[in-house]
């Protein structure tokens, strides 16, 4: 006999549905092992994503630093990260040729602020290079309205942005062991800088702490294995304490405290976490007080440290400049983020200064949605990455600029974004599962049952 008919058929077509059901099912759903819990979303980001990724990062490197082991030109640096621009909106576009975006609020808010940044650059108060600025961003925000076809709340450009940016730690750590005089040279007090492509020790630092908290809660979620984890954390870990960088610090532990905090009351794992570094902090702040203060001072004064390096000096002179009602609302046009040619280094009056009080509503609602959003998703570890990075983004604002322009700053929001976005509403229409073939039974069966 063929099979007992009660129990749906004959064995082999048994086993055949079962085994579609176990492996055809998922993938033609497109669902995601790394999402939320029962969670289907669009087909599955193809590889060549995070190749443009890679580009978006490498655009956002910069050009301006210590001076390399080997002198690179800084015309020749800024044709490489814009060649890399445009070759990223090409790959994407070649990627979504039908142009299948997806709702974002981010990037909606991102896109209106290109609104007074054309509308300020063309007074050509900050010369050409402003106009060259704002196709800079709308090529930059294209790519990533392209991309988000891919945004279904998985933690695969979590994934892609840690191996991104450790790589670019590895060369700072190269450029260290090549050469450990150019890499931490006296001008920046011996702290490390970028020796082999022109890094700051701020830049540094924050690609260190993003690395080690994205990593630390892929541990925590069990996403990632202790030893693999290891890896990343302990190199990282080490070139942000060589980087000096308090921001980048305070960053890191304020925004692992919120990530994992969302996470105690579901996870048991981030409760074991969270004791361990409530009580290692403790032993620290007792046993190390004097060094810790040591390596958080780095040799200043207290008057020095109390305007936080000269940057108050600056911000006072920018808010009391003149200004005229049209520079007040929309700024004077996307600059090299300086002020009397000294670096402004706070993204809120970066803002004013560029693209006045008009850019600096924009970006706190951009904040403020992003954060509403996490806020009302259920707990989850996508959830607390997105958390991390907003938290992260949050305090840097407060002494780096780049929240109104292309910058790292808003790629690590772009990868909020892609954790908040709500599975299964992508544009990308799911894959029917290929049909299972029955089994013909030969007439003579058929008769004798």
């Amino acid at each position: 006999m063929d099979g007992d008919p009660r129990r749906g058929g004959p064995p082999g077509q048994a086993r055949a549905m079962g085994r579609a059901k176990a492996v055809g099912q998922p993938e033609a759903a497109g669902a995601r092992s790394d999402g939320p819990a029962g969670a289907t979303g669009p087909a599955s980001a193809p590889r060549i994503v995070g190749a443009v990724w890679g580009l978006l990062v490498l655009n956002t490197l910069g050009s301006a630093g210590a001076r390399t082991i080997v002198p690179l030109p800084r015309s020749l640096i800024q044709m490489v990260t814009m060649g890399a621009l445009v070759t990223a909106f090409a790959l994407a576009l070649a990627l979504n040729p039908r142009l299948r975006i997806r709702p974002s609020a981010f990037l909606l808010l991102l896109t209106l602020l290109l609104v007074p940044s054309v509308i300020s650059s063309l007074h050509l108060e900050s010369g050409f290079g402003a106009l060259f600025r704002c196709a800079r961003l709308a090529l930059f925000l294209g790519t990533l309205w392209l991309l988000s076809r891919w945004w279904n709340g998985s933690l695969t450009f979590v994934r892609t942005h840690i191996r991104l940016y450790f790589a670019v730690l590895g060369s700072a750590a190269a450029g260290l062991l090549i050469s450990p005089g150019a890499a931490m040279p006296e001008l920046y007090g011996g702290r490390l800088v970028g020796a082999l492509w022109p890094l700051t020790p701020p830049q540094i630092g924050q690609y260190a702490a993003v690395v080690v908290g994205l990593t630390v809660l892929l541990v925590v979620g069990r996403q990632a294995d202790r030893l693999s984890a290891a890896v990343i954390i302990v190199p990282s870990l080490v070139l942000l304490a060589l980087t000096h960088t308090r921001t980048a610090t305070l960053g890191l532990l304020i925004g692992l405290l919120l990530a994992i905090g969302s996470l105690v009351l579901t996870s048991a794992a981030a409760r074991r976490f969270f004791v361990w570094a409530v009580l290692c902090a403790v032993v620290a702040a007792v046993g190390f007080a004097s060094a810790l203060r040591a390596w958080f001072l780095r040799g200043q004064s207290q008057e020095n440290f109390s305007n936080l390096t000269g940057r108050a000096k600056v911000w006072d002179a920018l808010l009391a400049a003149p200004r005229s009602t049209a520079e007040k609302l929309f700024g004077t046009g996307l600059s090299d983020k300086s002020f009397g040619g000294l670096p402004i280094d706070n993204s809120w009056l970066a803002v004013y200064h560029e693209q006045g009080l008009t850019g600096i509503a924009l970006v706190a609602a951009l904040l403020l949605v992003l954060g509403g959003v996490a806020l009302l998703r259920p707990p989850s570890l996508p959830r607390a990455c997105a958390i991390f990075l907003i938290s992260y983004c949050a305090i840097s604002s407060y002494t780096e600029a780049g929240l109104g322009d292309a910058s790292p700053y808003l790629l690590h929001l772009a990868v909020a974004a892609s954790l908040l976005a709500a599975p299964g509403t992508g544009t990308a229409p799911p894959r029917r599962a290929p049909a299972i073939p029955r089994r013909r039974v030969p007439r003579w069966a058929q008769e004798r049952r």
